[in-house]
């Protein structure tokens, strides 16, 4: 079977997006997946009750790309919800992650593929930082080289981990599924997947842009630390002086990223 000129020998990629009222960036997003080096991809979205343009965007580019999957959740659910969706419905060999906002470096599968090999299940890379129109920050996050994490140094957040870097080889994990919680999903999915003795490896290349928009929950500090107390107590069950040992950890690193 041939995928847009792409032999289907080579492993497909599922990629997942959640998207909600991203019609500003949403084109970018696609842009930077069609213009991949690496062709052999599937693009599964679930919208999550846009009042914008979002899904209009996405029904329009689906005529001209038969890669796109849109689904569509009948009530708003939250980021979790929408991408365990999108999982449903993932063919791929490989499980690759962007949000509606952000955006690939062009050999971003490529690279990161050929670095997994075949004994990796489990990547992330270096991402730089872009404000709401494009400008980077001049901030790179996760560039230096690192030892493959495990579960207890993700829980001292001894990496960022960006939710658009990691790629997954779906045949390494018995499940891939988003706890439900609504904001921090991605990094008790991290938690989760590691908990396995699985370890999550560094590739120290900058293969994706993360754009800050104002107002999102995820650049709210107080909330963000709330978050991640709640992640050590309610979702992992882990007792008040060993989450109280990690959240120190985590405050370290938050203050002198």
């Amino acid at each position: 079977m041939i995928i847009n000129g792409t032999n289907n020998a080579q492993p497909l990629v599922s990629i997942i997006t959640a998207t909600y009222n991203s019609e500003r960036f949403i084109l970018q997003t696609f842009e930077s997946i069609k213009n991949q080096s690496y062709q052999n991809w599937e693009w599964i979205i679930t919208d999550d009750c846009s009042k914008d343009s979002t899904v209009q965007i996405l029904l329009a580019l689906q005529e001209n790309e038969q890669r796109i999957k849109i689904y569509k959740n009948e009530e708003n659910h939250g980021a979790a919800v929408s991408r365990n969706n999108s999982l449903k419905y993932a063919h791929g060999d490989f499980i690759a992650f962007i949000d509606s906002d952000d955006i690939w470096y062009p050999d971003k599968l490529e690279k990161q593929l050929a670095f997994m090999g075949t004994n990796i299940d489990f990547s992330f890379t270096s991402f730089e930082m872009i404000d709401e129109a494009g400008h980077p920050y001049n901030r790179i996050i996760d560039q230096n080289p690192l030892a493959p994490l495990d579960y207890k140094s993700m829980l001292k957040k001894t990496a960022t981990l960006g939710c658009s870097t990691v790629i997954l080889r779906a045949s390494g994990f018995d499940e891939i599924k988003m706890p439900l919680i609504r904001t921090g999903q991605d990094y008790a999915t991290w938690l989760r997947l590691l908990k396995t003795n699985k370890k999550a490896y560094l590739l120290p290349q900058v293969l994706t842009k993360y754009r800050i928009v104002k107002g999102s929950i995820s650049r709210n500090k107080v909330k963000k630390a709330l978050r991640q107390w709640e992640i050590y107590r309610s979702v992992e069950g882990i007792n008040i002086i060993s989450s109280s040992y990690y959240f120190l950890h985590y405050a370290l690193k938050a203050v002198f990223r």
